[in-house]
């Protein structure tokens, strides 16, 4: 089977939203050292090489909301899609106290390589994808409860956005009368890295957007792919439509 740097899910929905997943898979094609980048069986299933879950849950949000979904096909350790092309954090060399040794003496063609055959190529499908729409960005990603040595994260799911709050201001608010738990505003990240997959698509051709940051315990399988997607496709309806877009 030929390989793709992306992958693309219900291209021909007409609902108005793109559903975008960065951090899909925690794949290193065979073309990036072999295939490896040095890290075993354990490392390359953690939270460092990919969002857990994430995948299926904008999968299933996508059929809920009859959207496209677009979803990379390369792991976060070989180049971060949600970075900017000149982010210094673009190819990791260090993620959560692991240390990514086919990235370390990584040079500056090696650098420009997968910009071309993997960063790049994604980022033209998602704007191919979001040009003839009249859309809103929905960004899926999760997060681990617990970085090494930090705190617990109290929260289940966070909304994220950075200037643009028509949509993050309604779900926040819909979501907190719903849900048990708090719910992070920008937590746990800040809505914007300048340069990152949103700025490039949604930031500066002024498209409504928000990123979803749901807690990988919580969507670690499919029935709690499922049940988030079931208690967020209504919540994201109904702050579009408050939204008034």
């Amino acid at each position: 089977m030929t390989y793709s740097p992306f992958s693309i899910h219900g291209p021909d929905r007409q609902g108005p939203w793109v559903i975008t997943c960065d951090h899909a898979t925690n794949v290193v094609p065979d073309f990036i050292a072999g295939g490896s980048l040095g890290l075993d069986h354990a490392d390359m299933g953690r939270h460092i090489a990919y969002d857990i879950g994430a995948m299926d849950t904008a999968l299933a949000l996508g059929e809920a909301l009859g959207a496209p979904v677009i979803c990379s096909n390369f792991s976060r350790l070989v180049i971060d899609p949600n970075r900017g092309a000149d982010d210094p954090t673009l190819i990791p060399q260090l993620y959560d106290g692991t240390i990514i040794e086919g990235n370390r003496r990584i040079t500056s063609n090696e650098r420009a390589r997968r910009i071309e055959t993997l960063y790049q190529p994604y980022h033209d499908a998602i704007a191919d994808l979001a040009r003839a729409r009249d859309i809103a960005f929905l960004s899926i990603h999760s997060f681990t409860p617990q970085l090494t040595d930090r705190p617990k994260r109290p929260w289940e799911i966070g909304v994220l956005s950075a200037h643009d709050r028509r949509i993050a201001n309604p779900l926040i608010g819909g979501l907190s009368a719903t849900l048990q738990s708090p719910v992070g505003d920008n937590e746990p990240y800040a809505g914007f890295f300048p340069g990152d997959a949103l700025s490039q698509h949604a930031h500066g051709p002024g498209r409504p957007n928000v990123i979803l940051e749901i807690r990988q315990d919580l969507i670690g399988d499919a029935d709690g792919q499922r049940r988030w997607a079931d208690i967020l496709a209504p919540h994201l309806e109904a702050a579009h439509a408050q939204a008034n877009l």
